[in-house]
């Protein structure tokens, strides 16, 4: 992540306080793969080691009370609890800070606020948000984002509900629907691209640069399509090693990859790099060596692995994470049903939090309903006692105590059931019900 700008420094964190408020506005808000193109998302992805001092930034400077980060290859998101209505403060901070300074991400940003923000929690943790409808991987990445949210202190009451809800949804979607039947993921995607140009992936060598989850799933999808030879590359050879061994892989370190390359027929590459780790020279000489047989590429790393200019060499087939698309596009069709069953109980569940929600603000309430009525109890209890000292009747105090909290506990209700008599838009049924009065005949 580069921050352009510095960002406004806070004296102390707010979150102490601001997270006692039990009336609270969520906000969601962000950019992805539908909204915005390849060369966009890859300028704003925040790095993992930059993520806790975004949530620090946003949290003690009064812009948000609690925030969580999620930043992948398809999509930039901030999560965000705030005491007062202004959304857009706290969007425009964010972007201002943490986006270089030559884009407009205007165009390509939406907001969700209220039960939208929790809709769309739900949508992008249960692979409805997805390129790939119903892909898993986003699941663990909003665990990871969440994780390091809490870990950094940045959530509290709310944003701890609600990520813990937005997983018990997606949860319960996998297991009541068939949004999850068959490996559908922008790894699989990328494999079943390469058996469109290769009939017989069991002849081919593919060599895999990276050793994230995603380079996992290649892995593991080629081995399935029948792929006997792979190669591992990565930064760190222990690294690549430990992915390589369960599969029968060969590991190297990325120093050992520009002699290898010419073994590739199939290339897949996911780092998180912020540089190009494959250039146009590189796979230039490649082609040489393999005397031009075909080499197909898929670079699904955001910012991207492989120079654009190597996409113009002649039996060079590359694509990026944007050109899966179509691929994914097929798979659509067998999940859309998954996915409608999906929003029925995505629907119900928003319902749901945002009972929880609207729950909390009767706290405040019952919180001051108890402590006037310990405060009655109390003063009339203070009088019980003098009397009692200065020796009246037992029976007759008691008494007197009994009708003095009476008609002081029940002089508020009282006056509201009169007002409510001259009220055309006031309720009386629910004010009975909520007095726990006897139905009238």
């Amino acid at each position: 992540m580069r921050r352009l700008t510095a960002p406004a420094q806070g004296t102390k964190s707010n979150l102490g306080n601001a997270k006692q408020s039990t009336l609270m506005h969520l906000l969601a808000s962000g950019i992805n793969h539908k909204t915005a193109p390849l060369e966009i998302r890859e300028q704003t992805v925040i790095a993992a080691e930059d993520v806790v001092d975004a949530l620090r930034d946003i949290t003690t400077n009064g812009t948000a009370v609690e925030a969580a980060i999620l930043s992948t290859c398809n999509r930039t998101e901030l999560y965000c609890s705030l005491s007062g209505d202004d959304g857009d403060h706290a969007i425009r901070w964010f972007w201002d800070n943490y986006q270089p300074a030559a884009i407009d991400i205007r165009p390509y940003l939406y907001k969700h606020r209220g039960a939208d923000a929790v809709r769309h929690a739900f949508r992008v943790a249960c692979g409805l948000d997805s390129m790939v409808l119903g892909e898993p991987q986003i699941l663990g990445q909003m665990k990871e984002a969440f994780a390091t949210a809490h870990g950094a202190g940045a959530t509290g009451k709310f944003l701890n509900r609600l990520f813990q809800h937005t997983f018990s949804v997606a949860k319960r979607v996998r297991t009541d629907t068939a949004i999850g039947a068959s490996a559908v993921s922008v790894a699989y995607a990328a494999v079943t691209l390469a058996k469109q140009i290769f009939s017989q992936l069991s002849e081919k060598t593919a060599l895999l640069i990276g050793a994230g989850d995603m380079i996992e799933l290649c892995a593991r999808h080629l081995r399935e399509q029948g792929v006997h030879r792979m190669i591992i590359a990565n930064r760190t050879l222990e690294r690549a090693r430990a992915l390589a061994d369960p599969l029968g892989a060969m590991p190297i370190s990325l120093a050992e990859m520009p002699p290898r390359l010419s073994e590739a027929d199939i290339v897949i590459s996911s780092t998180a790099s912020q540089l190009p780790i494959l250039g146009k020279g590189a796979v230039e000489s490649a082609l040489k060596l393999r005397r031009h047989r075909p080499m197909f590429m898929v670079d699904i790393a955001v910012p991207r692995d492989i120079e654009t200019e190597v996409g113009d060499l002649s039996d060079i087939y590359l694509y990026t994470i944007d050109d899966l698309k179509d691929v994914v596009h097929e798979n659509l069709q067998s999940r859309l049903q998954a996915a409608r069953e999906a929003e029925n109980i995505i629907d119900t569940q928003v319902t749901r939090f945002m009972r929880w929600l609207k729950s909390l603000e009767a706290v405040p309430r019952i919180r001051a309903l108890r402590e006037t009525a310990y405060a009655v109890r109390e003063q009339e209890l203070e009088r019980a006692r003098r009397r009692l000292a200065r020796g009246e009747d037992p029976q007759v105090v008691m008494a007197r105590l009994a009708h003095a909290l009476t008609n002081k506990l029940m002089h508020a209700p009282t006056t509201a059931l009169r007002q409510a008599e001259h009220e055309d838009d006031t309720p009386l049924a629910s004010l009975g019900k909520l007095l726990n009065l006897p139905e009238e005949d």
